[in-house]
């Protein structure tokens, strides 16, 4: 009997790691994902780099503004931050011209390679 009443106090913790632990690592997972794209949204910002798209050269919030317009729509296909670069940070919706980061004294660069580098330095960082 006191074998069955150790396991009976052990189905409550079960059943809570089977529930509880899914949920925990799809929100940390979640946070992740923002802090990730919040950190890139913030050095398009901040960076003295044009953001150029489709010829229309950006800065800051303008860039980030058009950005997190498209990341709007794409959210719900974004399961990464790769994926949020590629949807939304990367190349015309219309004409599939790739954007490009414009920086003082460097040759242009796409914007997904710019977007990916800052993404590995952020990571690196953690």
């Amino acid at each position: 009997m006191r074998r069955i009443l150790q396991h009976t106090y052990s189905l409550p913790l079960l059943f809570w790691l089977v529930v509880a632990l899914p949920v925990n690592a799809e929100q940390a997972l979640a946070a992740q994902l923002d802090a990730e794209i919040n950190y890139l949204l913030r050095q398009v910002e901040t960076t003295e780099c044009t953001f150029n798209r489709n010829g229309s050269r950006h800065k800051g919030a303008a860039a980030v503004a058009h950005i997190q317009r498209k990341y709007d729509y794409f959210k719900d296909d974004i399961k990464t931050a790769e994926d949020f670069i590629r949807t939304s940070a990367s190349k015309s919706t219309m004409t599939r011209r790739a954007y490009t980061i414009e920086c003082p004294e460097q040759s242009p660069v796409t914007a997904e390679s710019w977007l990916l580098e800052q993404l590995a330095k952020y990571r690196q960082g953690l």
